[in-house]
């Protein structure tokens, strides 16, 4: 599915949803430099040049072909009121045919932490993904220690489905990861988490 040839906006209760622009630079790299430390410990290590210049455009380079080839849904946050920039959002992975299913990231600078705004984020990105994009699956993977992400996956409504050994490299190690799932025709009872 080609989403180029539209602007991709998506519009929260409080927050505009969009792709990545060259003019965010500047913003994005203050952002993630002011929450580096609330963020390092759940993200793979930052490369040397992670917040040069360079690195950021090609990740608006990525976000663009990935849009145009219906491959992955990056989205930077936006607070309507005032335009700041608040974190990031991904769909990625989106894989077609039997699967029709997706992968889950994002990330949320520390002052804009725990206020709701990434459920709403996720909440309007599960929405597009199963209304829009035809997807059946959306998969997401945190930390066992991070109970904020764990808690805020279950309450946008995704469940438990296991662990991942050695899921992904984390601050420098491999980590496993506990696995969650949220579906378009959810027909599975609530499961607790082990």
């Amino acid at each position: 599915m080609l989403l180029a040839k539209r602007k991709l906006q998506i519009e929260t209760e409080r927050m505009s949803l969009r792709p990545p622009a060259h003019s965010d630079f500047r913003t994005w790299t203050a952002l993630r430099a002011a929450s580096a430390d609330h963020l390092t410990p759940w993200e793979p290590s930052w490369a040397n040049d992670h917040l040069t210049r360079k690195a950021f455009t090609n990740r608006v380079y990525w976000a663009q072909r990935s849009v145009a080839a219906g491959t992955a849904l990056p989205l930077f946050l936006f607070r309507r009121k005032d335009d700041a920039l608040m974190g990031a959002i991904t769909l990625d992975n989106i894989r077609r045919g039997p699967a029709q299913a997706g992968t889950l990231g994002y990330w949320t600078g520390v002052q804009f932490a725990r206020q709701g705004y990434m459920r709403e984020a996720i909440l309007s990105v599960v929405h597009y993904a199963f209304n829009r994009l035809d997807l059946s699956r959306i998969e997401a993977a945190c930390l066992p220690e991070n109970a904020a992400s764990r808690a805020l996956l279950e309450t946008c409504g995704f469940k438990y489905e296991g662990v991942a050994q050695s899921y992904l490299q984390i601050d420098g190690r491999w980590r496993t990861h506990v696995l969650y799932a949220s579906l378009r025709m959810d027909r599975r009872g609530r499961t607790e988490a082990g």
